[in-house]
């Protein structure tokens, strides 16, 4: 009988959790009669906030910096502390990167006599307590890398095995933040691999954010809810466009799974680091910001150019990505040439829509978006902020919606829904 219960408990907790997410887009969007059909038919988030980790952190999607997409291995304690500080000089702190992130080869290639993972010395000659205090000194957090392996990619030690001393041994440094990634994992399921460091980490009694890099491979966006805050859907990124996209395009398939708590990653931000146009990078921001990516910066923020620090530094742009609502945006429409005239979309709070116009074809050309792709009537009245111009570009737009978009460019707007035309049938 006491079986039973439970398992009717667990019932009526999975349904209040579904019915609650399909509350959370439907409640915010007043402008209902405006609507050709249910918005969660477009933008739907049933897949969303079952049994999520709930340790507190990533109502919204994590902001910060990572030293790897630069770096890689060429790392020291001056640059973490440096970091630190150009985050706060140049504002970019106050923006919401809080995170400064420590990558692979930190550590020393083995364990001590006592089983203890041991910085490496050359690189943390104060220790990477000293580091952590150094940076939440600036009101910052201070974040580690390891992996559910026995070794990291780097083979330096890994964590299989080890989670519990490892956990502890963070917390004692006051890490705020774990990215745990997935190789040499003896082919051992990742959905097994992974829980284990998840309840090291509770059991220090600090709050860690944990960040799951499995890659994708097992899907993650089906179990990773329950184990970490967020999860790599896709490979490692590059600085290209191909990789870009490609990435993009990946993350896209699990729009449904992401919300307050626990969101899709498709690996960090290339912005900065040389190997795409502005427009491209421009778009990159702009999409990851419009699916609820972590926004982690992986370029020198240090020797930033103007351009770099505009795209990264973009207000409006990151309120898409922080706000509070928590749907991930996709593609919701997409045309012309091997469809590279692309609309994609997502509900904000306020009874509003974010819609990128992404040209991801060769030649600059107009995109238009029909009121219908957003599930809007056709008679309904909207105003239109352009997040780059940082302007009203309308302010009474009926029916669609049309913009010029450079080459591999992504033009990104706030709509807002005035009214539904009286002359509406």
């Amino acid at each position: 009988m006491a079986k039973i219960t439970a398992n009717f408990a667990t019932a009526c907790y999975l349904y209040v959790m579904s019915v609650a997410v399909t509350a959370r887009v439907l409640s915010e969007h007043p402008y209902l009669s405006g609507l050709e059909k249910p918005i969660t038919n477009i933008f739907d988030t049933s897949n969303y906030g079952i049994l999520q980790l709930g340790n507190g952190l990533a109502k919204t999607p994590q902001m910060g910096w990572n030293s790897w997409n630069f770096f890689a291995c060429n790392i020291s304690e001056k640059v973490f502390k440096e970091t630190a500080d150009a985050l706060i000089s140049t504002g970019l702190a106050k923006l919401g990167y809080e995170y400064v992130n420590i990558d692979d080869c930190w550590s020393e290639l083995v364990r001590d006599s006592e089983g203890q993972l041991v910085p490496d010395s050359g690189i943390f000659p104060s220790g990477v307590k000293a580091v952590a205090d150094y940076v939440h000194s600036k009101g910052l957090k201070l974040g580690i890398y390891s992996d559910a392996g026995t070794f990291t990619c780097q083979v330096h030690p890994g964590s299989l095995g080890h989670e519990h001393d490892d956990a502890a041994r963070f917390a004692s440094w006051g890490i705020d933040y774990l990215k745990y990634d997935n190789c040499f994992n003896l082919s051992i399921k990742p959905e097994e691999r992974y829980p284990p460091m998840r309840d090291a980490l509770n059991a220090t009694g600090r709050t860690i954010f944990y960040s799951l890099c499995e890659w994708g491979l097992n899907d993650p966006a089906l179990w990773a809810g329950k184990i970490g805050n967020s999860w790599r859907t896709t490979d490692d990124i590059k600085d290209n466009w191909e990789s870009m996209t490609t990435i993009a395009d990946l993350n896209d398939k699990w729009a449904a799974y992401a919300g307050p708590g626990g969101w899709n990653d498709p690996d960090m931000l290339e912005v900065g680091n040389g190997g795409m146009t502005y427009h491209e990078y421009r778009a990159h921001f702009s999409i990851w910001a419009l699916m609820k990516a972590p926004l982690l910066i992986g370029c020198d923020v240090r020797n930033m150019t103007a351009e770099t620090f505009e795209i990264i530094s973009n207000e409006e742009v990151i309120a898409v990505n922080q706000d509070p609502l928590g749907v991930q945006g996709r593609k919701v429409y997409a045309y012309g040439p091997d469809g590279c005239y692309q609309v994609w979309a997502g509900p904000l709070s306020g009874s509003r829509l974010v819609v990128a116009l992404w040209n991801r074809c060769s030649k600059i050309t107009t995109i238009t978006v029909n009121w219908a792709t957003l599930g809007l009537k056709s008679s309904t009245i909207v105003s239109v902020r352009d997040l780059w111009k940082h302007e009203l570009v309308s302010l009474d737009s009926v029916s669609s919606f049309t913009a010029t978009v450079d080459t591999h460019g992504c033009e990104i707007y706030v709509f807002t829904p005035v009214k539904v035309s009286s002359s509406s049938s």
